[in-house]
Parts: structure tokens; sequence; C-alpha cells
């Protein structure tokens, strides 16, 4: 095969062999170099230990060199070109990494070939290798074919596979959406059959592939094959319960497919990098997945054979925060996909009867900073196939933003404070702090929002208005 591969590469291959060292680009790279794409992120792996390589690393490394995965036997470096472009290389000695049954942690233990490396990698399509500098091609377990049938395999029995690193089963399905591919049959039972031993493995490192699933160009697929697998069953079950039963007569929708709706949409909703909300999201997308998981707990049949779930907002809110925590997932994620979820349903009576001035700072003032995050959570919600309801639905969005943007113009919406601050409030009523202080100035809020700015004597009136009425 030919291949137009990195001249760092070529140099750092070149420095390992002076030193009588074995390397060989590894995994993502050469998988991507087939598909005819290019990273500046390179995964190597050599016959050499850390404390051997370590010294070439350094000199290979001008600009940069981290350790932080010494004890799993990886070293890395970056130098930067002459354009600005980073070059990052990470080297591993030939390895095996194995669980123990009671252990969350991998064990790791050198190996000493370059193809026993490869066979304890995750699929046939990460087991090929390029020696450097000599650039021979190494696909001892058929990766090359893999790639070109967009296929994921184990390159030894799966179930052994599985058994040394279950977080394995997690990256499959997130290829799934990274990729394309699609799982191998046996590969795919050998997941649903082991879905329990991901159970071992680490909540961060779960995360991460969950996070990497969602912010590729296919997270719906992804999310399917999660959910298909019995994974999810186990890292995420509020998704698959959503497959609620279909009632006989299909009076309302399953929630599942409707999620996946959502999740396609809010996706396309997304903006380019100057935008409110640039590609991809984690946050959007998080809530788009999360949404409706109230739903399945507040399910009820009403007469007539109507499907209600009445607050599964504010269900699924505390559904999300309970989740994403045991995820590990960033305080502020955690709390903004939370909020969106509880949220994602406000603005639906504005179709029906469009709000006044203070009805629309409410909601912009609650969204905060989500504001252009849940318009686009609640646009992507909207998935009726009646087109009459449809239109309706953009066009009350539409004069809504419309009326942000002019109100905006006004006045400071996004950061709406009472005309009156808390020592004004005191000193104009001659009262210490306490919690007098704190209603009147909730008070002096509701009047901001309902009115808009006034003028700082208009303010004063209402507060001692407001204040004479308490003594009443």
């Amino acid at each position: 095969m030919n291949f137009e591969v990195w001249p760092e590469a070529i140099e750092l291959g070149q420095m390992f062999a002076d030193e009588g060292f074995e390397l060989a680009l590894v995994g993502g790279p050469v998988r991507d170099l087939l598909l005819h794409r290019r990273s500046h992120d390179l995964d190597f792996c050599s016959n050499a230990r850390p404390e051997q390589f370590e010294p070439i690393l350094r000199r290979f490394g001008h600009d940069g060199f981290w350790d932080m995965g010494r004890k799993f036997g990886t070293l890395g470096a970056m130098r930067r070109r002459p354009d600005g472009t980073e070059v990052k290389v990470e080297v591993t000695t030939y390895r095996s990494d194995v669980y123990d049954p009671d252990s969350r942690k991998p064990e790791v233990s050198y190996g000493d070939s370059l193809e026993g490396d490869l066979s304890r990698r995750d699929f046939t399509v990460n087991a090929m290798a390029l020696t450097v500098p000599d650039l021979e091609f190494v696909d001892p377990f058929g990766g090359a074919n893999d790639l070109n049938k967009r296929v994921l395999r184990t390159p030894v029995d799966p179930y052994q596979s599985f058994d040394d690193d279950p977080l394995r089963m997690m990256r499959a399905v997130r290829f799934v959406a990274q990729l394309g591919f699609s799982i191998e049959p046996e590969t795919a039972e050998a997941i649903t059959r082991m879905t329990d031993r991901i159970e071992i493995v680490s909540a961060e490192r779960v995360r991460d592939e969950l996070t990497k699933l969602l912010l590729s160009d296919r997270p719906r697929a992804g999310i399917e094959a999660l959910v298909d697998s019995g994974l999810a069953d186990v890292v995420l079950p509020e998704i698959p319960a959503l497959r609620l039963e279909i009632d006989e007569h299909h009076r309302h929708k399953d929630v599942f497919d409707h999620t996946m709706i959502v999740v396609d949409r809010a996706v396309a909703l997304e903006t380019g990098p100057d935008g409110p909300v640039p590609a991809p999201d984690l946050v959007l997308r998080l809530a788009a997945l999360m949404h409706d998981i109230g739903k399945p707990k507040t399910r009820r049949f009403e007469p007539g054979g109507k499907v209600s779930f009445h607050h599964h907002d504010a269900v699924g809110a505390k559904m999300t925060r309970k989740r994403l925590k045991a995820l590990r997932f960033d305080h502020h994620v955690v709390e903004q996909v939370s909020d969106l979820v509880d949220l994602h349903l406000r603005f639906h009576g504005y179709v029906d009867e469009p709000w006044t001035d203070a009805a629309v700072r409410r909601y912009v003032k609650d969204a905060g900073p989500l504001y252009a995050r849940l318009n686009r959570l609640t646009r992507a919600d909207a998935t009726t196939q009646n087109r009459r309801k449809a239109l309706m639905f953009e066009h009350a969005m539409d004069e809504m933003e419309e009326r942000v943007a002019k109100l905006k113009e006004q006045e400071d919406i996004d950061a709406i404070r009472p005309d009156l601050n808390g020592d004004e409030i005191m000193a104009e009523l001659g009262i210490a702090p306490g919690p007098l202080v704190g209603k009147a100035y909730r008070h002096m809020l509701e009047y901001r929002l309902d009115n808009g700015p006034v003028d700082h004597d208009t303010a004063v009136a209402e507060l001692h208005n407001w204040y004479a009425s308490q003594a009443e």
C-alpha cells in the first residue's frame, strides 16, 4: 500500500531505530490513513520501556513533554510546525490491559511483540500498524478488509476481548456513532451477553465514551446501538425505559422514537462557530436525549383512552440530575442539562395565547444563559406531523424571539435587576439588613418584570406603597 505519512512519524521512527528499538504507528491514525483522513495526534507502540524511550521523546518534543500515563507505559511529546500546527505523539510499550474481576481499574502488563500488542486492541480496524521508518503495513487480523466493509469485529474471541477490557463494549457503540460502522453479529451477541461486565468500569470512563458518542456526527445511531445492545440498561437505563408500550389505539407516540427524532433535530439546529450554540454542543444534545425521561414515571391513562404525562418536566429534571451526577459529569453540565429538561415545556402556552411583555421577560430571565439552547430544544421537541400545527408553532416561536430581540434593544433583559438595589431599599425604608429587605427586593424584581424599567422616582414610590401595605 502507498501511504503519505507524517514526516514527524518517519523522523521519530528513525530516532528509535538508531537506539535499536522498534516503533510502529498504530490504532486510529492508521485507520484514518486508510480512510484518507488526517490527524495531528499520533499513537505509537514500541518494544522499548518508558525509561528507555523517554530521552528520545524529550529530544523529539521541542515544545512539550508529558508523562501522566507513565504507570500505563505511555509517554507523550509535542512539537510545533513552522505554520503553528501542533503535532502530538504518544508512545506506549507493547502491553496488555487486563481487568481483575473485582477491580474498576485495568492492570497493565508489558508484552513483547507488535502482533501480540495488536491482538489486545479493541477492534480489527484499530489493530493495524505501520512500522516506521520502513513503512511496513502490518494487518494480522484483517482490519483493512473490515474497514472496507465498515464492520466492527474484535481481533480475538469477543468474549475474551470484552472480559479483558469491558470498556471496549462502550467503544463499539461509540464507533457506530463516530464512523457509521455496524457491529459484526458475533461481536454484537457477545456485548449483549456481557453487558453486566460494564459495571466494573469506572463511571468516569463510561462518561467519556458517552460524551464522545454524543459529540459525534451520528449520535442517534450510537444511542440506538447502546440501547439495542443492552448496555444502556446498565449505564443509562432511563433511555431504554422510554420504549413504552404503545396503546392499542396508537393514541400517543412511542417516546423513545420521539426522543431520537428530537436528538436529530437538535443537532441540526446547532449553529456555526460564531453562533449562539456552536456545534457540537454537549449540553443541548444531552438535554435532547433526557428531556422526556420523566414520562414513564408520570404516565397516566385517562378516561376516554387519553394518556397524560403531567409534570414529567419536573420529574425528568430530578432524574436527569441524579443520572448525570452518577456518571460524574461536571457540575455545570449537570445543572444546565437539568434546567433545560425542567424548562422544556415552558414555551408551549405561548402558542395558544401570546404572552405579555412581562411573561416574555420572565421566560428570558428563567432561561438565563440557556436561552438560545432552550429555544432550540423547544423547536426540536415540536415533532408533530400535523403541518398546520407545526407551522403555528414555528410562527409563534419566531414571533417570541422577535419580541425578545426588540425588548433587548430597549432594556437589558438578559440581566434583569430591580430598579432599586438592596442598599437603596434599606436607605429609603430606614431598615436594617434582614428578611424584610429580601422580601422588598423580590417585590421590586416582580415589579420590574411586570413593568419594564422605570425611573428612580417611580420605583421609590412603588417601594413605599408596597411597604405601607405590609403594615396593614
